[in-house]
C-alpha cells in the first residue's frame, strides 16, 4: 500500500476539507529550498513550509546540534531543574529583542506563545488589584493562533466561525491609516484607561491576506497607547527572524512592545517551539509572598533541550553575515519582480488571471488575483497550488492572495522558475 493511502486511511489534516480532498504528496527527504517525493520528483517550498523553514530544509549544522544534544538531555520537567541550552538562547535572545526585555518564558507553539503573553497581561493587573483594566484591544483582520486565547484576539472570520459562542470580548479597531488614526487615538484617549492590553502584528497580518500597513502609523499609535499605559504585545511569531527584511518587524519602530512572541522561524523550522520575553516591570508584578499571585503556566515540553539547541544553531547562521546577504538578495529579488508583475495590470484582455494590490515587505511579495469574492474561500487557491505542482512549485495561497515566502537559501535559479510560473499563470 501506498504511503498516500496509508495516510488517508489514519490522518486528519489541518486546515482541509477531506471530502474530495487532493491525495497528499508523500515527502521522503528535504534540501535546501527543495521538498522530493517518492519518485524523486523535486518542489520548491516557496512558502517555507508554513513560514517556518527558514535556513532551508535539513540544514547539517543544526541537524549536527540537535544530534549532540540528544545524546546529552532530550528533556527535564523545566520547574525544579533548568539546563544550559534554555539559559543560553534567553540570554542570547534578550540581546536581540526590539524592546527592553529581561525574562524569557517558553512554551511550545505560536499559538501558546500569544495564549502566554496575553494570561500574562490580565494578571498583571489583577495581581495588582486594579479594577477596570479588563477589556482587550486586538486589530481587524488579525490571527493570532488557534487556542481559544488565541482565537478570541483574533479575526472573527472563517477559522473561527465554529466558535464564536465561546471566545471572550475584544475590541477591534483598524490597522491605522492617515484617515483613521486620529479617530482612534480619539478612541483610546476616552476608553484606554479600561483596558489591558493591546496585541499586534507588526507591520504584516500573514494569515489575514497578508496585509501590511505602515510602519510609522503603527508607531505613533503604539505612542499613544503606551500613554495610557495599556500593556503592548507583539506577536512576532510570523514576523520574527528576518521575513520583513530585519531581523524583527519591531526595529522599524521607535516605541517597542512589552511582550513580544515569537515561533515559527525560532529553530530554523527544526523544532516545535514559543518565547514570550516580557520586560522587568511586568515580571514584578509576579513577585510576592503570596503564591497565589506565581504565573500558574506551563506546559510538559516547555523549554526542551533540543529545541533549545535547534534554536541556538539557527541564532549561530544568523550570525553569519551570508545570511544576511541572502536575506537581501531576495529582497532585490522581490522587487524586480514587483517591477515585472506590475506591468500585468494593464492585462485587462488576458486569457489568464488579472491581479490587483501588489505589495512587498522584505522576503514576502503578495497580491490578489481577481476572480469570485476576496477572502481564505475563494477557490482559486486550489487550482493555483494545483497548476505549481505540476510544475515542481509548492505554492498555498490564501484564497485568492497568491504570496511568496521562501527560505533563506533558496537560488536565483529556483526563485526565477517561481517568477516565471506566476507570470505565466498570470498570462
Amino acid at each position: 500500500m501506498s504511503l498516500t493511502a496509508r495516510d488517508q486511511q489514519v490522518i486528519w489534516h489541518p486546515y482541509t476539507q477531506h471530502k474530495n480532498m487532493v491525495p497528499p504528496v508523500p515527502v521522503l527527504y528535504g534540501k535546501g529550498a527543495l521538498l522530493f517525493d517518492e519518485n524523486n520528483k523535486t518542489y520548491i517550498d516557496a512558502i517555507s513550509s508554513w513560514w517556518v523553514n527558514i535556513h532551508g530544509h535539513a540544514h547539517p549544522y543544526i541537524a549536527e546540534k540537535i544530534y549532540e544534544q540528544a545524546k546529552k538531555l532530550q528533556q527535564v520537567i523545566f520547574t525544579s531543574f533548568t539546563h544550559e541550552p534554555a539559559i543560553k538562547l534567553a540570554e542570547r535572545l534578550l540581546q536581540i529583542l526590539p524592546g527592553h526585555f529581561s525574562k524569557i518564558f517558553y512554551s511550545d507553539n505560536g499559538s501558546t506563545a500569544v495564549e502566554v503573553a496575553i494570561k500574562m497581561a490580565i494578571q498583571y493587573w489583577k495581581n495588582q488589584s486594579a479594577k477596570g483594566r479588563n477589556k482587550i484591544l486586538a486589530f481587524r483582520n488579525s490571527y493570532h493562533g488557534d487556542t481559544f486565547g488565541s482565537m478570541s484576539v483574533s479575526e472573527r472570520g472563517v477559522f473561527t466561525l465554529a466558535f464564536y459562542d465561546y471566545l471572550f470580548e475584544v475590541i477591534f479597531i483598524d490597522t491605522p491609516t492617515q484617515e483613521n488614526i486620529d479617530g482612534i487615538k480619539k478612541f483610546l484617549e476616552l476608553n484606554g484607561d479600561e483596558i489591558a492590553c493591546f496585541i499586534y502584528e507588526p507591520l504584516l497580518q500573514a494569515a489575514g491576506g497578508m496585509h501590511i500597513y505602515d510602519p510609522s502609523l503603527l508607531d505613533d499609535l503604539l505612542v499613544t497607547i503606551k500613554s495610557k499605559n495599556i500593556i503592548c504585545i507583539a506577536d512576532e511569531v510570523m514576523t520574527g527572524f528576518g521575513r520583513t527584511g530585519k531581523l524583527f518587524a519591531g526595529e522599524y519602530m521607535q516605541a517597542g512592545p512589552d511582550i513580544i512572541c515569537l515561533s515559527k522561524g525560532l529553530t530554523g523550522g527544526t523544532m516545535a517551539m514559543g518565547v514570550t520575553a516580557s520586560s522587568q516591570n511586568i515580571f514584578d508584578a509576579f513577585l510576592s509572598d503570596d503564591k497565589s499571585k506565581s504565573f500558574f503556566h506551563g506546559h510538559s515540553f516547555t523549554a526542551n533541550p533540543i529545541a533549545c539547541s535547534a534554536a541556538l544553531a539557527s541564532l549561530d547562521l544568523f550570525e553569519k553575515k551570508e545570511c544576511l546577504q541572502q536575506i537581501n538578495r531576495i529582497v532585490e529579488y522581490n522587487k524586480n519582480f514587483m517591477n515585472r508583475l506590475a506591468g500585468k495590470y494593464s492585462l485587462s484582455d488576458s486569457k489568464g488571471y488579472t491581479i490587483k494590490n501588489l505589495r512587498q515587505l522584505g522576503t514576502v511579495v503578495a497580491f490578489e488575483m481577481i476572480g469570485g469574492e476576496d477572502g481564505y474561500l475563494n477557490t482559486i487557491s486550489a487550482s493555483v497550488t494545483e497548476n505549481a505542482m505540476q510544475k515542481g512549485i509548492y505554492l498555498r495561497p490564501l484564497g485568492n492572495t497568491v504570496y511568496i515566502m521562501p527560505p533563506y537559501c533558496i537560488t536565483e535559479d529556483e526563485l526565477n522558475r517561481v517568477y516565471d510560473f506566476l507570470l505565466e499563470l498570470i498570462e
